[in-house]
């Protein structure tokens, strides 16, 4: 039996937890393809059988799935959780162009690691899960690009932040604004400005908040939502995080008369 759980979402992506709990040797029926993607295990082993290959699916070794290509499962030492991560064949084109895939691929420390990060990430979808999604690709299909700055671009993008632009919503939609790829994007604002794009527009967030809190306001969760905070919980990691303080610390460090503490 297989269960699987959606994580994360969005037009172009979407992030899923899939537990398998089957234990037979022999392969399953063929099942029709997906889209493109990625399927990396977080524990377990099990076997998949694709174009006539077979390959062994661990902590190690993960695999690309793609539309119209027929697989098949089995699972000699019993259950297994993974994470798939799939694409639409936009964004798919936008980060890994036409090159084939469809087969195992070997998983290193660098995958392993932003996969986890990946994880942790889901209280900010659009900015910080998505950078780790777009990253975790490129490393996984060997593509990165040398290194390259395009303070232009950057300029712009910052502009687009700080002005609360609809594409500023997110990465991917930021990156389809300026029509550039997510990874590119990602990349080349860290080279330019020498922090993440997420830190960024985190960092701009904060700074309204502070501006807010300064006025007087005090319904923190209301402020989160406005801010565009998963909830008050992130603001309050967040604005930790970038100052040192929590909102109540912030909100009383203003609205006081006090000296430096």
């Amino acid at each position: 039996m297989r269960t699987a759980v959606e994580i994360a979402r969005r037009p172009g992506f979407s992030v899923s937890t899939v537990t398998c709990h089957d234990d037979h040797t022999r392969w399953s029926a063929p099942e029709p393809g997906g889209r493109h993607g990625v399927v990396l295990a977080r524990r377990g082993r099990f076997r998949r059988r694709a174009d006539g290959r077979a390959a062994d699916v661990d902590t190690t070794a993960a695999y690309f799935s793609t539309p119209d290509v027929e697989e098949q499962f089995a699972h000699p030492d019993g259950g297994d959780v993974c994470t798939s991560l799939e694409f639409t064949p936009e964004l798919w084109r936008s980060i890994a162009g036409e090159q084939p895939t469809g087969h195992a691929i070997y998983v290193d420390a660098r995958v392993e690691l932003v996969h986890r990060r990946l994880l942790r990430a889901t209280a900010d979808v659009d900015y910080a899960l998505a950078e780790h999604l777009v990253h975790l690709l490129v490393l996984a299909l060997g593509t990165e690009p040398k290194e390259h700055a395009d303070a232009a671009l950057v300029a712009s993008v910052r502009e687009a932040v700080l002005a609360d632009h609809p594409a500023a919503s997110g990465l991917v939609p930021l990156a389809e604004y300026f029509g550039v790829s997510p990874f590119r994007l990602s990349r080349a604002f860290s080279r330019v400005t020498g922090v993440s794009l997420t830190r960024y527009r985190n960092r701009v967030r904060v700074g309204r908040a502070l501006e807010r809190l300064e006025g007087g306001d005090t319904a923190l969760a209301e402020l989160a939502a406005e801010l565009g905070f998963a909830d008050q919980a992130h603001l309050t990691r967040t604005m930790r995080e970038h100052s040192g303080h929590s909102p109540m610390a912030v909100r009383r460090l203003l609205t006081t008369n006090g000296g430096y503490r």
